[in-house]
């Protein structure tokens, strides 16, 4: 009896067999939130890039503050996908990759394709090289954009490479530039906020629906992927889980740096526990960490972040009618507040710029190569020869060299950072229309009774695959007809 007999799994010939899962017991949760905090705070610090200091502040010097309600509305959705990514994970010990690999090896391919026209072209990279260049040469000073995009990929590399295990110096770099954001956010607050600018602010979170005239559907749809971590970047929560330890995740080894030794090979499955009451009580206690950590960081500190950007553009930019072109929005309110405070108010939101936008190049680097390396050495018979780890060096040594040369290519073509950043959240937005539904049903196809969603969650993240759904089919007939 095969594979897809025993367990109910479609398979195809095309891919490499996918294991059972293992019976095993859920582990006993024995830390503190806090001794466990980390894999949310990274979310954040991916989700604080693009969409929060490019395209929101874009949106809201143009248009005002009339449409906040769509930020806010996708923080929210997102918490809600977020939990249903974790539980795959924390019931099995497996990527949601594999996942979606027992509901369809199909989407093996399918997510590889997506992953390289969302994320091939280094925007964040280039975003974040222009603000450091900004920082220390100001916007026309030495060196291209091509020069200052290869700086941040070293210092990115040197991140991931350097230590023995690269989620832990991923999480403490990240912790420390969301600490310098959210600092920097609020002094800014203080020194431009005015009642006004609050009251605007206030008006447009409550004004749910509206959509300022000249606004697309593909924009609103772009703006509303990009609040949050949006695409693919959300499913880069399992692998953090994973590498916490979280749930069924302390049976799995966490990933190790191939170029710092003999690295432990990862199984490309994991397990299931019976449905017993002790399980049960274990998952709840697990799940009890998961809610706490997407409330607090992801939805809680998410919300005040993109919220105090778009302030800050609402009181800094839309009085005046600076609408920045690209790759000068940070110098743009930078500059501006340099009136406020003097110099130390320009080097002070450089800062913050340079902290968001390298935050997320960092996660998304990490992130991406984690996804490819997991798909190909999960789905692919011919991958298996070598380790998940060492796919992970070429996925990402790869990414950077190729992020380099577009970034070259795309500089003496005269296409901007924009280009980038939007094409990423154009095509995540697809990416989740398709697996925000897939991952709510394998978690009620395939988890235990007790790990399977409950009705609110089951609602909630249903309204979020319908409103990403709809959005594709109406950027499609805008695509074909509009």
């Amino acid at each position: 009896m095969n594979c897809a007999e025993r367990t109910g799994y479609p398979r195809s010939t095309l891919f490499a067999r996918l294991d059972d899962q293992q019976r095993r017991d859920l582990p006993e949760r024995t830390l503190s939130f806090w001794r466990m905090a980390g894999p949310g705070a990274i979310l954040v610090g991916l989700s604080i890039g693009a969409g929060e200091i490019v395209i929101w502040p874009r949106i809201v010097a143009e248009y005002g503050g009339s449409m906040v309600w769509a930020a806010v509305l996708g923080v929210f959705l997102q918490m809600w996908v977020n939990l249903e990514i974790a539980r795959w994970t924390v019931a099995t010990g497996e990527t949601v990759y594999t996942g979606f690999a027992r509901v369809w090896q199909g989407f093996a391919p399918v997510f590889i394709l997506l992953t390289l026209l969302a994320w091939l072209a280094p925007g964040w990279a280039r975003a974040s090289g222009l603000a450091l260049k900004a920082l220390l040469v100001g916007p026309e000073g030495f060196g291209s954009d091509t020069f200052w995009t290869v700086v941040t990929f070293a210092g990115a590399a040197a991140i991931l490479f350097g230590p023995k295990v690269a989620y832990l110096a991923v999480e403490r770099t990240v912790e420390i530039l969301v600490v310098v954001v959210t600092a920097g956010l609020v002094l800014v607050a203080v020194a431009v906020g005015t009642r006004e600018a609050w009251a605007e602010l206030g008006a447009g979170i409550l004004n749910v629906g509206h959509r300022a005239p000249g606004m697309t559907v593909k924009a609103l749809f772009i703006a509303i992927v990009f609040a949050g971590a949006g695409g693919t970047a959300n499913l880069f929560y399992s692998f953090y889980l994973r590498d916490k330890g979280i749930g069924m995740g302390a049976h799995v080894p966490t990933l190790q740096n191939p170029l710092r030794g003999r690295t432990e090979a990862i199984a490309s499955t994991g397990f299931t526990f019976g449905d017993d009451p002790e399980n049960a009580r274990r998952f709840g206690s697990w799940w009890s960490y998961i809610k706490q950590d997407q409330m607090s960081f992801f939805w809680g500190l998410n919300t005040v972040t993109i919220l105090l950007f778009i302030f800050g553009a609402l009181a800094v930019l839309h009085p005046q009618g600076v609408v920045p072109a690209a790759g000068s929005l940070v110098w743009d309110e930078a500059a501006i507040l340099e009136g406020v405070w003097g110099p130390a108010g320009r080097v002070l939101f450089l800062l913050v710029g340079l902290a968001t936008l390298f935050s997320t190049q960092l996660a998304v680097l990490d992130g991406v190569s984690r996804s490819l390396a997991d798909i190909v050495h999960t789905n692919f018979e011919v991958a298996r020869s070598r380790s998940v780890n060492w796919w992970y060096l070429v996925v990402a040594s790869v990414w950077i060299v190729a992020g380099c040369a577009i970034t070259w290519v795309m500089e003496n073509a005269g296409v901007t950072e924009l280009g980038f950043l939007f094409n990423a959240a154009y095509m995540g937005g697809f990416a989740m229309a398709i697996y925000v539904p897939v991952t709510l049903y394998m978690n009620h196809r395939y988890l235990p009774s007790a790990a399977r969603p409950g009705i609110v969650c089951t609602v909630m993240t249903a309204i979020a695959g319908a409103i990403y759904v709809g959005f594709a089919l109406a950027c499609l007939w805008w695509e074909a007809f509009g």
